[in-house]
């Protein structure tokens, strides 16, 4: 099974894009689904869940590996920032 090169630039935009879509709509999110995890793709709310693993099960179900946005409503959101592992050379 071959998979398709990632393209880094177009999932960043990606997810940009659903940030904002996540910011246009807070208010009615937090009015309706605080503390809820929600999943955002192509712009667009798909759906509010209890938890972040069922909205992350469902939004790869849905969505294979994205990118997609999921994020707990009224939370402060995190920066995941990836730095690489030093191992020691024997």
């Amino acid at each position: 099974m071959t998979r398709e090169p990632i393209d880094r630039v177009a999932e960043r935009r990606a997810l940009k894009s659903n940030i904002k879509a996540y910011e246009c709509m807070q208010s009615e999110l937090e009015s309706q689904h605080l503390g809820s995890w929600v999943v955002f793709h192509a712009d667009r709310f798909i759906n509010a869940y209890p938890s972040f693993e069922d909205a992350a099960a469902d939004a790869v179900k849905r969505f294979g590996r994205g990118p997609y946005l999921i994020r707990e409503v009224g939370a402060k959101p995190l920066r995941l920032v990836m730095r690489p592992t030093l191992v020691p050379v024997e």
